[in-house]
């Protein structure tokens, strides 16, 4: 339909904007100044408790400066009753006392027909009611009584019986002149395909009526009290009212309720809302007998930010949730998603307000997960990763699936926390120990559980450097310190330029890290150094306190090498590394070698033992011969010469330990 020119002006004119909006919004007092048309209130699109949303009589617009929800009088109608546009015009047009220009005769004639398929659908309601008062209804009120359902819990909701005969609320519409192409076209009965009369499409059923956002009865769901009928739930067909992709059962009260800040939960079904309700989940809402489509996705997030889906504690509940994580992907947006919480096994909320109160429901709902975490279990549970192959197979799972974000924002913060929970599972629990487990610090998502460590705030005492740590190294002169030597480098090399950590990621998992403050930072390095290597410092410092980095950078051996001078040069921190590690291998191999001598000792020297000892002697050379050059290249006078001999008699002492000598 058309509206003549001028039309929405003069609507515009006639109404108020603050009128408009002031039936869903309460106006801070203190800060909205009525005479000059200035009004402020909480954003009745999102929750807040703080006055954001302005409203302007003389411009005729509102704005919300925290989630930047925009529009006029019309947009303001269509989001918050859930109508179109020419609904909108309809309804402010009535509030205005203006006459809707003629339509179409066919668009009157196809909303004229709606409003009496509305009157019949109404009728069914009064019908369905009546008869669950009837003798023949007795089985049905004596199921709900066992559900838990009062009288007045009965008449809240509307429940009725349908009979179980072939046209008994056919004949009851017929018989109040009800014309039959409305019967049939408002889903209520079947043409027969014999011939005969059309049939009740719900017999011997519980009915559930079925409301648009705006209370008219567009559908019932029907639950059989036959327990062999093929279909337990029965929903009506779609019609010209209804379409069930695009409605939700409680919709209206439900968005009402979220309006006054209660929490949107959608459940299942019929009984589980009804419940929900009952116990004090006044926002709840259910799909209508199908997995939730994109349009009832859209129409949650325009009720509330983050739903929470409650889902059965069985496989198909949990099929569903796995089935709309991947519909709400691509249509995630800054402050919109979805929370799970998925009730113990074999329960659904009906059962657990029946059995153990709605406090047990609060608590399930208060776990409740965020999607991210769902969509790893998905990819993760019940498999196991221990091949580089199964790994690999992994991550493109998750690539793929991240891909499919289209916000950059969101997108980049899911890749961050795969990261981490990746971490968890690949890394938090090696062998060699991770930091958080030998020192019980650090580790975890920051969403809630307290760090060790906050910038400006504290938490305990500072750790002072350790004796080992700032001298031993040094002058232990064993294979430890000079392990750890190496390791610190590695570490300041990293975090200086951590461009490169890509490239050498493998070889730092590698690092053993017997001593626990440079365990803490391998972990950190490897967590944070590519997925948010410009946070890399930041987030060490939030972890594990500013005195790590000061610890590490302060310690002699790492003072001096070039990197520390040189952020950034990524040429400079892959060649130092590169060789640092090597360094680091062969001294792991030539300790290894010497181990195994050391085990031979024990018995009589032979040509194998003699041919061992010789090659730890040519390593211990080319170790000697490569500090030198190390020292050539630093050029840093005294420290460094001092550091090559105690790497030298570190050296010496592996082989005097199994009597060895040069000589």
């Amino acid at each position: 339909m058309s509206l003549p020119p001028g039309f929405l002006d003069e609507l515009r004119t006639r109404i108020s904007i603050s009128d408009v909006v002031g039936r869903k919004v309460m106006w801070d007092q203190r800060k909205s100044q009525p005479g000059k048309g200035d009004f402020w209130g909480p954003c009745p699109f999102h929750h807040e408790k703080t006055a954001s949303f302005h409203v302007e009589d003389r411009k005729g617009f509102y704005y919300c400066f925290g989630c930047h929800a925009k529009g006029d009088a019309l947009k303001f109608v269509q989001e918050t009753e859930n109508v179109g546009f020419m609904e909108a015009v309809e309804i402010l047009a009535g509030e205005a006392g203006m006459e809707m220009p003629k339509r179409d005769p066919r668009a009157q004639e196809k909303q004229d027909r709606r409003t009496l398929l509305a009157d019949v659908m109404e009728q069914a309601v009064q019908f369905f009611r009546l008869q669950l008062k009837t003798n023949a209804a007795q089985d049905a009120r004596a199921y709900l009584q066992r559900r838990g359902l009062t009288a007045q819990a009965l008449d809240r909701w509307e429940i009725g019986f349908a009979p179980d005969g072939w046209q008994i609320l056919w004949d009851a519409l017929r018989g109040k002149n009800v014309p039959e192409d409305l019967i049939i076209g408002a889903g209520l009965a079947n043409p027969s395909n014999k011939g005969g009369k059309p049939y009740d499409t719900f017999r011997n059923r519980i009915m559930f009526p079925i409301r648009d956002a705006r209370g008219r009865a567009i559908a019932f769901g029907g639950r059989a009290m036959d327990p062999n009928d093929n279909a337990k739930y029965l929903n009506s067909p779609e019609t010209e009212l209804f379409d069930k992709g695009r409605s939700l059962y409680n919709h209206g009260p439900a968005r009402a309720a979220s309006g006054r800040g209660s929490t949107l939960v959608v459940a299942e079904g019929y009984m589980d809302v009804i419940a929900l309700a009952e116990g004090g989940f006044q926002s709840s809402v259910a799909p209508l007998g199908t997995a939730i489509t994109e349009n009832q996705l859209q129409m949650l997030w325009r009720m509330s930010d983050e739903p929470i889906i409650a889902l059965d504690g069985d496989t198909a509940g949990l099929r569903a949730a796995m089935r709309l994580i991947d519909l709400a992907l691509p249509l995630l947006e800054a402050g919109k998603s979805l929370r799970f919480a998925i009730m113990p096994e074999g329960k659904d909320p009906d059962d657990m307000i029946r059995s153990e109160g709605p406090e047990a429901v609060q608590a399930v709902l208060d776990r409740a997960i965020p999607m991210v975490k769902l969509l790893w279990q998905r990819e993760t549970e019940g498999k196991v990763f221990d091949s580089p192959e199964r790994k690999a197979a992994l991550d493109k799972s998750l690539r793929e699936k991240i891909k499919l974000i289209r916000d950059p924002s969101i997108r980049k913060h899911y890749g961050e926390d795969v990261k981490e929970m990746r971490w968890q599972l690949f890394r938090g629990s090696r062998d060699s120990g991770s930091y958080q487990q030998r020192t019980g610090k650090g580790g975890g998502f920051r969403d809630g559980a307290r760090a060790p460590w906050r910038p400006g705030k504290g938490f305990g005492a500072i750790p002072q450097p350790r004796a080992t740590t700032r001298a031993s190294l040094v002058a232990g002169a064993n294979d430890e310190s000079f392990a750890a030597m190496r390791e610190a480098v590695i570490l300041a090399t990293a975090i200086t330029t951590p461009e490169v950590i890509p490239e050498f990621e493998t070889s730092l998992e590698r690092l053993q890290c017997a001593d626990p403050d440079l365990a803490g930072l391998r972990d950190m390095v490897l967590r944070h150094g590519i997925s948010a290597p410009e946070r890399l410092r930041e987030e060490i410092d939030w972890s594990l306190g500013p005195h790590a980095l000061e610890n590490l950078f302060a310690l002699r051996h790492v003072a001096i090498i070039p990197c520390l001078r040189k952020p950034g040069d990524t040429e400079l921190a892959s060649m130092t590394l590169a060789e640092e590690l090597a360094k680091l291998e062969t001294l792991r191999g030539l300790d290894a070698e010497l181990a195994e001598a050391e085990e031979d000792l024990h018995g009589l020297a032979d040509e194998a033992l003699t041919w061992r000892l010789r090659q730890a002697a040519e390593a211990k050379n080319k170790a000697v011969r490569s500090e030198n050059e190390d020292k050539a290249t630093y050029d840093v006078g005294k420290n460094g010469a001092r550091l090559n001999r105690d790497e030298r008699d570190a050296f010496g002492a592996l082989l005097d330990r199994i009597g060895f000598s040069e000589k």
